[in-house]
């Protein structure tokens, strides 16, 4: 098998040398440093804000009422249901 030659070993810099020395920079680069330097930092947490969930207060209202008259209608078919639907999302998203 022929050997592997490798190229240089020199050590590399993370900037290079002509971009390190000042003054070396056009005029046009030094502006958009500039102004990209000094331009607002996005706020990403006001962009990913979801806002308020959508609350109906007043069937909120009527349904904690119910319960606690005890006239909410309970349907253990339903319940049973949910569950189980609520099983399968659960296992279907982490597979």
């Amino acid at each position: 098998m022929p050997p592997i030659e490798v190229g240089s070993t020199s050590p590399l810099a993370a900037v290079s040398a002509r971009l390190s020395r000042a003054g070396s920079a056009r005029p046009a680069e030094t502006t958009s440093l500039a102004a990209w330097s000094e331009s607002p930092a996005v706020d990403a947490a006001a962009a990913l804000d979801p806002g308020a969930p959508p609350i109906d207060a007043e069937r909120v209202a009527m349904i904690r009422r119910a319960v606690e008259n005890g006239t909410y209608p309970i349907v253990p078919a339903q319940i049973a249901d949910a569950m189980i639907a609520a099983g399968v999302l659960l296992r279907s998203h982490h597979e």
